[in-house]
């Protein structure tokens, strides 16, 4: 950050009033998208009226959006250092007014919060949008109200490129290379406040790319048909790829829709978007690009694959605007998503799906979906709230979701108890009776993730997720493979 501070022997009279953009630069957010997202939230059906409302202007959608939602500013992100220099300007006696094109309502209830602005300046109901040289205007007529016939100005966007050039004094916060180059045309001494840029690793964690390791079910039906075949297996990569970019997607629309709760969660508030190092617009549009990138690469797959990507898509949205919400429907509806992983590789690949591989797969990702859910509850009880943030669950219903969990998982093994003992798995593998060591490998790294999430040590993080940075769990699945390989190609044992 550089800057060129104001003479010390200044006195409050002396000091030029600072008027303080919010977009984009007081906070790295937008509260008109933050208020859009808030309605696709609480009234996703109202969505379909925002093109009605811009059509009267961008002042009139901004009403619109007032009358129906605000932003929270407790949960929104902010540009801390700026705050603590405006805070300490103001402490000096300068006026300082927040001064944004957003609903004066939000405007408003933003000041309050910071405590930091003697004044504020917004889009009033029925009046122009206070941006460009609306803003510019209604700036110069408030500080001739001050008695000043000079201001300053903190801004971040081209938008604000009209204003600076009114102003006597000029702040740059998260501005682009091009708008700085811009202001210091006018004001080469102009503050700057550092912009932070959006970096490939943001991305990738907005994205959650790790999670793509999620979609190596779809491999799973080749592996349990023991298929070398290349054609299968490049089609299983292509859904594999496809998949990725479709689930991608879909955790962009579910963290838009979470942004108030995840920003006050322990560990979601630190993910890009809910920190504010990604934009609602930016992962709107690539949330887009993905989704399409997905189906265009699904269409040449199959059409029986388009038709369960589909599904899985329609089944993520519900659940990330509703089914969320409703206790136990939640984790029936995540195990039927991993479950379809399953059936959709199958589909991709031509191969037939056992019955018993569908059945081993509900009950042990419904057990997983519990160990997720205990996990939050968990932190909950930690941090002794009663309800967990846009859940339906209480901390009182920890015991509860434990037995089911545990219940679930242990009926995952049963069932694969009794598919080692059937005709599918005599005539599939060579020396099956070499399947019976898998059975005690799966039921202990089920117990024992179980275990770990009783002392809180998942810290409501997804078991999946936490199984990829667990050596133990490496060592289970290297267990699994061979006890696979051996029943297949090993010696009997008998």
């Amino acid at each position: 950050m550089t800057a060129s501070a104001p003479s010390s022997a200044a006195t409050p009279a002396d000091l030029l009033p600072l008027y303080v953009d919010l977009d984009g630069t007081l906070t790295p957010s937008d509260t008109l998208h933050e208020s859009v997202m808030r309605l696709a939230r609480q009234e996703p059906l109202a969505l379909l009226q925002l093109p009605l409302w811009l059509a009267g202007g961008k002042a009139a959608l901004k009403q619109q959006l007032g009358d129906r939602v605000l932003p929270d500013p407790a949960t929104l992100p902010w540009r801390e250092d700026l705050i603590e220099v405006l805070r300490a300007e103001r402490a000096r006696g300068r006026a300082v007014v927040l001064a944004s094109a957003s609903d004066i309502r939000t405007v408003r209830a933003v000041a309050d919060h910071l405590g930091c602005f003697t004044d504020v300046l917004g889009t009033e109901p029925g009046g122009p949008n206070l941006s460009r040289r609306a803003k510019r205007e209604a700036i110069e007529r408030h500080a001739q109200g001050l008695g000043h016939a000079r201001w300053a100005y903190v801004g971040n966007s081209s938008d604000d490129l009209p204003v600076w050039e009114g102003a006597a004094e000029a702040w740059a916060v998260n501005a682009p290379a091009g708008v700085l180059q811009a202001l210091r045309a006018d004001h080469p001494q102009a503050r700057v406040f550092a912009r932070k840029p959006l970096n490939l690793g943001t991305v990738l964690r907005a994205i959650r790319l790790k999670q793509w390791a999620k979609n190596a079910l779809l491999f799973v039906p080749l592996l349990a048909a023991h298929s070398l075949d290349a054609a299968a297996w490049l089609q299983a990569l292509l859904a594999f790829v496809s998949f990725g970019l479709c689930a991608s997607a879909t955790y962009l629309v579910n963290d838009l829709l979470d942004l108030p709760s995840d920003r006050v969660h322990r560990i979601k508030r630190h993910r890009p978007l809910a920190a504010g190092r990604m934009g609602i617009a930016t992962a709107v549009v690539l949330g887009l690009v993905m989704l399409v990138a997905a189906f265009v690469l699904a269409a040449s797959v199959s059409p029986g694959f388009v038709a369960l990507l589909l599904l899985y898509t329609v089944t993520t949205l519900a659940y990330s605007v509703w089914l969320k919400r409703l206790a136990l429907i939640d984790v029936l509806v995540l195990s039927a998503l991993y479950t379809l992983r399953i059936g959709a590789g199958a589909v991709a690949t031509g191969v037939d799906l056992s019955n018993w591989l569908l059945a081993i797969s509900i009950f042990l990702f419904l057990s997983l979906a519990l160990v997720k859910r205990c996990a939050e509850l968990e932190e909950l009880v930690d941090d002794s709230r009663v309800l967990a943030p846009g859940r339906g669950y209480q901390g009182t219903d920890l015991p509860s979701l434990r037995a089911m969990g545990l219940s679930a998982g242990f009926l995952a093994v049963l069932v694969l108890a009794l598919y080692i003992d059937s005709q599918n798995s005599r005539a599939l593998y060579a020396h099956p009776d070499w399947l019976w060591a898998a059975a005690p490998v799966l039921l202990l790294w089920l117990m024992r993730i179980w275990l770990k999430t009783g002392r809180r040590e998942l810290h409501g993080e997804d078991p999946l997720q936490f199984a990829l940075r667990d050596r133990f769990s490496w060592l289970t699945l290297l267990a699994m493979g061979l006890i696979g390989w051996l029943a297949t190609t090993g010696l009997p044992l008998n």
